[in-house]
């Protein structure tokens, strides 16, 4: 008796073939090649980022070593996040406390050109040594080129620690 091939049944798959296995090979290596790809990049895309809004508020010093009256420049470590770089930076503020325990922390760069200032003792004001500007205890400006007063910290007193937060500009003052 001969063996005669029946046709296929319509519908049915075809026997794989090593061209088949190839193909599909090929194909799934694509598919997984672009999901490693693509999947990273449109959550990067797509997912809003997660605030990484750290402890905005960074310890000074104890409130014991201010002296009233007289500004005292201290220096704390912030870290600052830059992309996917975290950096230590430290940082300075000159720190004022009133006769009534309260406190003003300056930005340590003039107003007109970012120069750093310090405080003269005899003048009793700060003085920027590159243009000449002065300011007050209080920051305002007295003289030369600087269009505003000082930058101030936001402060926080937490038990006898002193705190500082956000850097920020004051209005211009009108003339």
């Amino acid at each position: 008796m001969d063996s005669v091939e029946t046709p296929p049944e319509p519908g049915a798959m075809p026997p794989p073939t090593r061209r088949t296995f190839y193909v599909a090979a090929i194909y799934g290596i694509w598919g997984l090649i672009t999901a490693a790809l693509g999947l990273p990049a449109l959550i990067y895309l797509l997912v809003p980022p997660r605030m990484r809004r750290q402890n905005e508020w960074v310890e000074v010093g104890k409130m014991a070593q201010i002296p009233i009256g007289t500004p005292v420049e201290m220096t704390f470590r912030r870290m600052r996040v830059d992309g996917w770089k975290v950096v230590s930076e430290q940082n300075s503020a000159w720190v004022v406390k009133s006769p009534n325990n309260q406190i003003t922390a300056f930005g340590p760069q003039c107003t007109h050109l970012g120069c750093a200032y310090h405080w003269d003792e005899a003048k009793n004001e700060f003085v920027c040594p590159c243009h000449n500007s002065l300011f007050s205890i209080e920051g305002k400006v007295l003289g030369g080129p600087a269009p505003r007063p000082l930058d101030q910290y936001e402060t926080k007193v937490q038990g006898a620690t002193l705190l500082l937060g956000r850097l920020q500009t004051p209005p211009e003052q009108s003339a």
